[in-house]
This record gives C-alpha cells, structure tokens and sequence, in this order.
C-alpha cells in the first residue's frame, strides 16, 4: 500500500497555506492565539503526510514511486520524535518566560546542525543534475554550520554564559570576507571534482564545514549585548535557509516553502529591529556594541539622582489622570507582569488612563514585552507601539520605567556622539513626573550611561520591580 503522490502534494499545498495564516494571525495580539493554532494544524498535517509518505511509499497511477522504508523505518522515525518530543515538552513547561530568548536561539542551532547532517549525508546520493546537487550540498552545510554556531554562542551570550561585550579581533572584517571568498572558491571545487575522487571531495567538505563553524562563532561572538534582538531575528532568518537548503536536498517542497517564510519573515524582521535601533544590517553584523554592566565610551557626570518610596510613587498616582508605563527587561526578569496588571486594573477602575509604551527592541526578543504582559491579562487596546504614544507624552502625568534603559535613554536624541545615538526612544522625559524602577544605576545592555535617571522630573525606586509594584499596591 503507498500514497498517491498527488494526495503528499496536496497536503503540503494546505500545510503551506496554514503556515501563512499563521504568521499572518502572529502579527495582531488579537488574532496570535489563531494564529498559533493554525501553525500547529499546518505542522501536524506536514508531519503525518511526510511520515507516512517515508514509510509506506508513495505512488503515481498506481505505479510506486517510492517503496518506503517500512515498519522498521517507522519505528525508528516514531523512536526519534518520541524522545525529542519528550525532551521538547518537559524543557518548555520548565522554561520562564525570561529564559524564552536563550531557548529559541538554543532550537536554531538543531535546525542548523540538522541542516549540516541532511548535507553530510545527501553528499553521498546519487543525482540525476551532479553538479546542481553538490552545489546544494555546499551551499546547505554551509549555512547549517553558520547558524549552529553561531545560535550556540547566542545562547551562551544571552544565558549569562559567556560575555555580551562583542569581540573585537584585529582585521576582523578582512577575516570575514575571507571566509566567504574561501567558501565560494571551495564550493566551485567541490562541484568540478569528480565523483570518484571521495577522500578528496570529503576533505573539501570538512574545510566548508569547519570554515563555516568558525564563521558563525565568530559572527555571533563580534556582536555586542546592545544588538540582543536583532541577532535573535537574524539567527531565525538563517534558520529558515538552512531548513530551505535541506529542503532541497531532501527534494522536499514543503521544508522549501516553510525555510523560505521563516526565513524571509526574520530576515524582514532584522530589518524592523534594525531601524528601530537606527543601525544598519550590515553595522550589526560587522560587530555590534554592548556590555556586561561597564560604561562604554565617554563616562560623564550629570549629577545627583533623586530617591522616592513606594509610597511616594502611589501618592504621585492617586493624584494622576493619565499615567504610562514603560516596560523592559527588568519587568521580565523580576515577572513583575502580573502586579504590573493588578495595579493598572487599580487604577483604571479610580478612573485614571493607563496605556504601556513599547519600544520595538525592548527586552532580549522582539515582542518579549507584548508577550508578557498578554500572558498577565493585561488588556490588549492599552499596549501601544513606540510610534503610536510618543506623541502623548508631554501631556502624561506620570511615567513608570520598569526595568527599561536604553528605550528610554534621552541621549539617543540629544547626544551625537552617544554609541546610541539616533535610536528612536520612547520621550519618557517629557512627562511631568518620571519613576525609574531599578536594582542599581548600572547601564542597560548597549552599555550606555542614561541621563534620565538625572533629570529633575525623574525619581528612582530601586529593588526587585514585583516587589516595589506589590509596594505601591499596598500603599495605594
């Protein structure tokens, strides 16, 4: 028994489809849960028809096509989904929602290292188009390497594992390019060699491989904490091509469709991060700014920083009719997202406009904040995009930054020589009353002093965010 090949096709036609309303459903809060579920229903149809089509062959006319691998191959292919369900299912039930950057980057490098191994392996097939195939090959293992890599060192930045200041080697651009001028030259090799020289052909392989190992750590490596986001977005761009290069190798035209949007939609989001950070593509990849906490650059002196209790805060509230809050990474890390939501309800029901402003970059993942405050039921016509509240800001009462920084940094557009400037920012400082909620007064992740925090209209409340929130509630 087997498939017809026309039914496989049809199904990753409909698989297809629902990959695009899904992320056409992600790009609005209100429809993201649809979105969602389309995306699950598209998997589960490309995963049962790719299964089935694997084992039991596929046919066309009732002439076999494909014999199939059997039983024994389906064992071994539900053996292999079964544990890496499993390991999926219990590591993301455990994961917070602070660890979420880490682990995506963490499952770009799988789809990279899968990429690298569909290469490896394909190199061995026989083709009907040679020369075709083995610049695919080529071409697939090196992109599979440059997101391994380079999504490992991600999560390692991102996990507190290992430095966010970027590394700066000596010539590192003419080292890049290098690299690249090396991978075309290899790969043109690889393709004229003839088929029967393997030692040869798998020695230029390595050396792809290992060039685009150590491009990829060194591409993620040169780039600083302050550029977070963006390497997120352009490591699931790379994804997509390494699942589209596999894609072909596997002759499959499902995994080509589903690399090609996922690797389109982050590439175009890397654009979108990159101008709401003012900086090119090219600039971030070329060695992106940032550091562990440390100043970078010029360290001035803007004067004395004022104090206020969480008392405080809640007097300059009760006696507030329209109030902003400004979220970042500080507000995920302490989940204060859900006294966060119990005091807007407070207020809201006194009668006060509450909205939250959203910068675009703000915490280590592009909707990071969005996502949080959907997950603390805060609701969703209050949560307004940078763009859409900047404006609003000299009629605003009070302001709560919590746990935001560089967002919010005033020298992003007072200061030409600042690392940032030119970054659009929420204008928190034109409000009438600012609170800054934070641990300490050390810099954001780009590593940049904040002249906010100086300002005669600003006030810091420093500690834990949930618990200074959960203060102001009492107090309120």
């Amino acid at each position: 028994m087997s498939i017809p090949l026309t039914l496989v096709q049809g199904a990753y036609i409909v698989a297809g489809l629902l990959f695009i309303l899904a992320l056409s459903g992600l790009s609005k809060h209100e429809t993201a849960r649809s979105g969602n579920r389309f995306g699950v229903a598209g998997m589960a149809i490309a995963l049962v028809v790719t299964v089935l089509a694997a084992t039991v062959g596929t046919s066309v006319g009732g002439l076999e096509v494909d014999d199939g691998a059997g039983l024994a191959g389906f064992v071994l292919i539900a053996l292999a989904m079964g544990v890496g369900g499993a390991i999926g299912v219990a590591r993301a039930r455990r994961v917070e929602m602070t660890g979420m950057p880490e682990l995506i980057a963490l499952l770009h490098s799988f789809v990279g290292l899968a990429a690298v191994l569909v290469g490896w392996n394909s190199a061995y097939e026989a083709s009907a188009n040679p020369k075709i195939h083995d610049g695919e090959v080529a071409v697939g293992v090196f992109i599979g390497a440059v997101t391994f890599t380079g999504s490992v060192i991600a999560y390692l930045k991102l996990s507190g594992r290992m430095k966010s200041s970027p590394l700066v080697l000596p010539a590192r651009h003419v080292l890049n390019l290098g690299v690249l001028v090396a991978f075309v030259l290899l790969t043109v090799l690889y393709v004229v060699v003839p088929h029967d020289q393997d030692a040869l052909r798998q020695s230029i392989l390595g050396v792809i491989t290992l060039l685009a190992l150590g491009l990829g750590w060194h591409l993620v490596a040169s780039i600083g904490g302050g550029d977070m986001p963006v390497v997120v977005s352009m490591l699931n761009s790379y994804s997509g091509w390494a699942a589209a290069a596999a894609g072909f190798l596997l002759g499959n035209d499902l995994l080509i469709i589903t690399g090609a949007l996922v690797g389109s939609s982050g590439a175009y989001l890397s654009y979108i991060m990159c101008r709401a950070m003012n900086r090119s593509f090219i600039s971030v990849i070329a060695g992106g700014f940032g550091s562990d906490g440390a100043v970078t650059g010029e360290e001035r002196d803007y004067g004395e920083h004022r104090e206020i209790t969480a008392e405080g805060v809640a007097e300059l509230l009760s006696d507030a009719s329209s109030v902003v809050i400004a979220p970042g990474y500080g507000m995920a890390v302490a989940q204060a997202q859900y006294p966060v939501a119990d005091l807007t309800a407070r207020l809201r029901a006194k009668g006060v406009d509450v909205r939250f402003g959203i910068h675009p970059v703000a915490g280590r993942l592009p909707g990071h904040m969005n996502v949080l405050l959907a997950e603390a039921k805060v609701p969703y016509d209050v949560v307004l995009e940078m763009d859409e509240i900047n404006d609003d800001f000299p009629q605003t009462d009070v302001v709560l930054v919590i746990g935001a920084n560089d967002t919010v940094n005033p020298a992003a557009a007072e200061d030409p020589t600042s690392p940032i400037a030119g970054m659009p920012v929420l204008e928190v400082w034109n409000a009438a009353d600012v609170v800054v909620f934070k641990r300490s007064m050390a810099t954001g992740y780009a590593g940049v002093q904040n002249p906010l925090f100086f300002r005669e209209n600003t006030q810091m409340l420093f500690g834990d965010a949930k618990d200074r929130v959960s203060d102001i509630l009492k107090a309120l």
